[in-house]
């Protein structure tokens, strides 16, 4: 089990997360005004559509879980609002600076705080940030750098604002890979803390996979850009139906289950994310091999269109090393997972049936020291019931009446913060 630990890291990674993403605001904004000066209507148009698409996607996620905790608002930043402001500032597309803030704040009291409830609020929080930011990675970053590197290929220079959007763009696909993996690694009992160098092995794995892949896109795209949507959506219903097929359960509704559904066969169109119980190799190699299949498809259909405009050993040398560099990192993912990879059971993980997770669900105090408390017991597993004093899962008139008021009241019990939707994450990752 044991507590959650707020560090001064992952203090430094929310702040630079704020940075980053008014950053990308400011550099969305220039490539739209440089795309309509330009009268690259298509681009914007498209552009536009990347924006609007990831924010109502990641908006409806963080309102979903908003209601899955009953709207339960713990900081100053939250409290200043009531439900309708809430409501209108998700409708508004402001809802995740709104979390942003949020974090800030816990942070910061966190670290001016004796007890330690702000500082598992605080990793609690982060971990819901983390969880959308990658979320808004795969449905905004990644799209647009096919789109950016497309546009450079097309035009054969090097446009400044082209260019700084795609720097931009692969930086915060860099970035929310490294706080999704340190949000995994929180959950992890500190005999089993991983070594720094796995985070950098994870990194560079994702970077060269995520990046071959989107370089062959942007290859495919450059030279047939009405097929790419197509490409997109035909690929899409296969993840999508392989994703129904593994049966996840990471929201609290149907239709938010359906939503996460959908969305993660649009991060598997990018790059693989671990999203089923229990063993996952061979779908994972399943997954590698249909997308090396599909790079490679798309690199040679790039070679057989640019064969009568450049040299085509260079077509070939191109097409070779894009294929190339997925393989690198498909190897430095197996180092990962032969070297760094800890391998635990879910009970073995921070977080476990005895901490409360923050849904609103939990007992309240009176519930604990009455008689529900058997019935609140009979839904926890057996261990947590075998931890409650027999006496209170009775009802023997020898025994001391809890519920006598002249008595003292029984301290309230310790209560961990944790995020079960990232503690369902790190399960399928670690176990």
């Amino acid at each position: 089990m044991g507590v959650f630990k707020y560090s001064p890291v992952d203090f430094l990674f929310t702040c630079v997360g704020l940075v980053f993403l008014l950053l990308d605001i400011v550099l969305d904004i220039f490539a739209a005004v440089s795309f309509y000066q330009e009268k690259a209507y298509v681009c914007l148009f498209i552009l536009v559509l990347f924006l609007v698409g990831s924010s109502v996607l990641v908006q409806a996620f963080s309102w979903l879980w908003y209601s899955y905790e009953n709207f339960n608002r713990e900081t100053k930043v939250e409290k200043c609002l009531s439900l309708s402001q809430l409501k209108l500032l998700h409708v508004l597309q402001l809802g995740i600076y709104f979390r942003h803030a949020g974090v800030v704040e816990i942070s910061v009291c966190s670290f001016f705080s004796e007890h330690q409830t702000p500082e598992d609020f605080a990793v609690y929080l982060s971990h819901d940030l983390s969880m959308l930011r990658l979320i808004e990675t795969f449905s905004e970053s990644t799209p647009q750098l096919v789109l950016m590197l497309t546009i450079i290929l097309q035009r054969g220079q090097l446009d400044p604002v082209t260019v700084l959007k795609a720097v931009g763009s692969a930086s915060a696909i860099a970035f929310s890979v490294t706080t999704y993996h340190r949000s995994l690694r929180s959950f992890l009992p500190n005999k089993e803390k991983q070594q720094m160098s796995s985070s950098v092995v994870y990194f560079f794995w994702n970077l060269f996979v995520i990046l071959s892949r989107l370089t062959a896109l942007a290859l495919f795209a450059s030279v047939l850009p009405c097929y790419i949507f197509t490409h997109f959506f035909c690929s899409w219903m296969v993840l999508f139906f392989f994703v129904w097929r593994s049966k996840t359960e990471f929201m609290d509704s149907p239709s938010g289950e359906w939503l996460y559904r959908a969305t993660v066969g649009l991060i598997w169109y990018f790059d693989w994310f671990n999203v089923g119980d229990g063993r996952t190799r061979y779908r994972t190699l399943l997954y590698h091999g249909y997308i090396l299949a599909d790079i490679s498809f798309l690199c040679s259909l790039w070679c057989w269109k640019m064969s009568t405009e450049i040299q085509q050993c260079h077509a070939i040398f191109i097409a070779a090393s894009v294929v190339a560099v997925y393989l690198l990192g498909l190897l430095l993912k197996m180092i990962y997972y032969m070297c760094y990879h800890p391998k635990l059971s879910k009970g073995e993980l921070k977080g476990d049936s005895t901490e409360m997770f923050l849904t609103g669900q939990g007992p309240t105090r009176s519930q604990m020291f009455s008689g529900d408390v058997t019935v609140f017991a009979m839904s926890l597993s057996g261990d947590v019931v075998d931890n409650i004093p027999q006496s209170l899962l009775t009802n023997d008139d020898t025994d001391t009446d809890v519920t006598d008021r002249s008595l003292p009241s029984p301290p309230a019990p310790d209560i961990k913060r944790c995020n079960k939707r990232m503690r369902k994450l790190a399960e399928n990752f670690y176990s």
